[in-house]
């Protein structure tokens, strides 16, 4: 009895995500995935993890 509700179930979510469509800005995408300029780009994350390594590294030597 149980799969009946469930399948119905599923077949209206499908039909709910084959119509969504949402907006997109693509000038703003556009923005943050091109880098004009290489020097302008920061690794946030890079700060954080070398400083991690050199740990690391200075005590295997």
């Amino acid at each position: 009895m149980g799969r009946g509700r469930q399948k119905a179930k599923h077949t209206k979510l499908a039909r709910e995500l084959k119509s969504f469509s949402p907006t997109v800005d693509y000038a703003a995408l556009e923005r943050e995935l091109t880098h004009h300029d290489e020097d302008q780009y920061v690794d946030r994350w890079s700060d954080m993890y070398n400083s991690e390594d050199e740990d690391d590294e200075s005590a295997r030597v």
